[in-house]
């Protein structure tokens, strides 16, 4: 478990005061000029050596991704684009960074900006973050008018720019490309890869995409070192993460925690445990809406990291715990998340953009208990044909909720269906 000292995010609560000042009294922009001295290989190595993986959901090597940025320029400027929309249901961990410590985030803009040799960052905000917004631009403004970003940044001889971009709330512009199409005004519809944003990304020209809390993190990384920060985690797990427990908790909270932390320490320690005790627990969503479900008896000795949620047939996705007991109706709540998938599609896959719909209409048939056994094999089959088949992954994200109720929660389906034909209870008799 995390103890205070170790933590990076000292602001999470909004405790204290946001702006500039406040800031620089929990160590924020402290030689800042020290770090980029480092060099854009040296920083580049030492974010590696960290083991530092995208907090975003997909848990892509942060310095890796940082590496694919050409080296010398063709004429192209290079960009830095924050995706800090973040609208993934059950997600709030950018949301309480950007609101209430928000000048880690631009710092760490600036030292990986710098470290790709990118002329401007762009941050690019989910619509409905009005606050948060607004907290941001006032924090880039003091930011420029203390000269730590603009010309010669920090007293470095290095120029840096960082705009505030608010984008109109569609849940697909939080996939990267699609990102980008909008921050160019045009529909956030996914990209074909390659090209990659490294090669060509904003403005068909090199570009990285990171989460805010990937790049929020980086200048304690580096003032702290590599190696605090692989002392927390497992091997290929390591530092500190940003969870958001939901649902059916005593204290539902957002609480900064060491990675391979297990699940039930994490809610009964942070959450106040689950509603009418752990042996009440049903099942866990461990990375936010698109991720698959584990029922309690996985959940019992999981540990919340990347390699062991895949190993649990899930994935950490965003960390975002969305705990349900014993009294939720587990194929409605899966309808309803593929109500929102199929809602938010973009439409421009076939796979995704009539399997999502269908898969929502089955499983609310499955719900009132009208639907077909055979249906349920029928459903699997067709996330399968989803699942992996579209431009980006919102295919995924539509499909694995699907799965991870069918691999855990079949019997409950089958039963539902026999009790709507009205022989469930004779079978149980």
């Amino acid at each position: 478990m995390l103890q205070d000292q170790d933590r990076i995010f000292t602001n999470l609560y909004g405790l204290h005061d946001f702006r500039l000042p406040g800031a620089k009294k929990r160590g924020d922009w402290n030689n800042t000029k020290k770090l980029l001295e480092m060099g854009r290989d040296g920083i580049i190595e030492e974010v590696k050596a960290s083991g530092l993986r995208g907090r975003g959901g997909a848990g892509f090597p942060a310095g890796l991704k940082w590496s694919f940025m050409p080296k010398e320029s063709d004429g192209r400027p290079a960009y830095l684009v924050i995706n800090a929309d973040e609208s993934e249901p059950g997600t709030c961990k950018d949301r309480e960074i950007m609101r209430h410590d928000p000048h880690k985030l631009l710092e760490g803009c600036l030292i990986a900006g710098f470290s790709m040799g990118a002329v401007a960052a762009y941050i690019y905000i989910r619509g409905e973050f009005y606050n948060e917004a607004m907290a941001l631009e006032e924090a880039v403004a003091e930011a420029y008018d203390a000269g730590l970003i603009g010309r010669n940044a920090c007293g470095s001889g290095y120029d840096y720019d960082i705009y505030v971009h608010r984008g109109a709330g569609a849940y697909i512009c939080g996939e990267e490309t699609a990102l980008l199409e909008s921050l160019e005004g045009k529909k956030g519809q996914p990209r074909l890869k390659p090209p990659f944003p490294a090669a060509a990304g904003v403005w068909g020209c090199p570009t990285t995409v990171n989460n805010v809390e990937t790049i929020a993190v980086v200048p304690t990384i580096l003032r702290r070192s590599a190696g605090w920060f692989t002392s927390f985690g497992r091997e290929n797990n390591h530092g500190t993460k940003v969870f958001c427990i939901s649902g059916h908790v005593e204290k539902p909270c957002v609480v900064e925690d060491a990675m391979s932390i297990p699940l039930r320490e994490l809610i009964e320690t942070h959450a106040g445990g689950v509603r009418g005790g752990w042996d009440n627990l049903k099942a866990v969503i461990p990375g936010g809406s698109s991720m698959p479900l584990v029922p309690k008896s996985v959940c019992d000795d999981l540990i919340m990291d990347f390699d062991a949620l895949v190993a649990a047939q899930s994935s950490l996705g965003t960390a975002a715990i969305i705990v349900m007991d014993k009294s939720t109706d587990i194929i409605k709540a899966i309808a309803r998340i593929a109500y929102f998938y199929k809602h938010e599609s973009c439409g421009q896959c076939t796979p995704c953009r009539e399997g999502s719909g269908w898969m929502w209409r089955v499983l609310e048939r499955m719900a009132r208990g009208e639907a077909e056994v055979e249906e349920i094999d029928m459903l699997w089959d067709v996330s399968k044909q989803i699942d992996g088949h579209t431009i980006c992954a919102f295919g995924d994200a539509a499909a694995w909720p699907v799965q991870g109720l069918l691999r855990h929660f079949r019997d409950e389906i089958e039963q539902r269906i026999l009790e709507g034909k009205g022989i469930g209870a004779q079978a149980a008799e």
